[in-house]
């Protein structure tokens, strides 16, 4: 895929640190997959999938429930995604992921972000399709041959495996999340992944230099405290 997965992970690592109100966020999303699927985890592989992830960033079981309580119940609010992209501080591309009850507010709220630091809201799809919608897996391990042929022998859809440093790391397009997980724990008994989701992957990057490096921060700032916002993705590299 053209760069190595250390460039990868220090992207993906500031994608992370892009969601702001871990408890509540998670609360939210859990919420509409339940709502929106069944409330049973083990009916729901989405919800399994997202409560595990939840899990792993230490939300504590009981706002993981109360959001589940809450879609058994049908009542409450009634969030939809929203996705919105543009160009941010430096002329890097930026996407930003939503859940929202009123369009109206968040699309305002996410505009202000891009308006107050000299950036750009686009259309959608401005700058989208310069990102790949993968699921990512990172476990230790050096067996690149052997992961190769556990998901090729289960038919996922690869698109690439990289090892570095000890570390594996496994790119397939989005929609093969819970099959590739599944093939690698089936292959790899008791095998712990210590990156696995479903991101958006710059496929080329943009240095952010000067005067742009504390404006591009201060519109990550802008956008961590939008209750709205769910994800920011983004190809810069400061």
């Amino acid at each position: 895929m053209g760069r190595s997965f250390e460039v990868r992970k220090a992207s993906m690592a500031k994608t992370a640190g892009q969601k702001t109100k871990v408890y509540s966020k998670y609360s939210k999303e859990i919420y509409v997959v339940a709502k929106n699927g069944s409330p049973d985890p083990d009916a729901n592989l989405a919800l399994r999938g997202l409560i595990e992830r939840a899990k792993k960033d230490q939300v504590p079981g009981h706002v993981i429930d109360k959001a589940i309580d809450k879609a058994k119940g049908g009542a409450g609010e009634d969030y939809v995604p929203a996705r919105y992209e543009g160009f941010g501080p430096g002329n890097c591309m930026v996407i930003v992921d939503c859940l929202t009850d009123n369009n109206n507010r968040t699309f305002t709220d996410v505009r202000q972000c891009f308006v107050k630091t000299n950036a750009k809201i686009g259309s959608p799809g401005v700058v989208s399709h310069m990102f790949d919608h993968q699921a990512i897996f990172s476990f230790v391990g050096d067996d690149e041959d052997g992961v190769l042929e556990a998901l090729m022998m289960a038919d996922v859809d690869v698109t690439d495996v990289e090892v570095e440093d000890g570390m594996t790391t496994v790119f397939a397009p989005n929609t093969e999340y819970f099959k590739a997980k599944t093939a690698l724990q089936e292959a790899f008994p008791g095998i712990e992944f210590e990156m696995e989701e479903i991101t958006f992957v710059p496929q080329t990057y943009t240095k952010i230099e000067g005067d742009d490096v504390a404006m591009f921060e201060k519109f990550l700032g802008m956008l961590e405290d939008c209750d709205d916002v769910q994800n920011v993705y983004h190809n810069a590299e400061l």
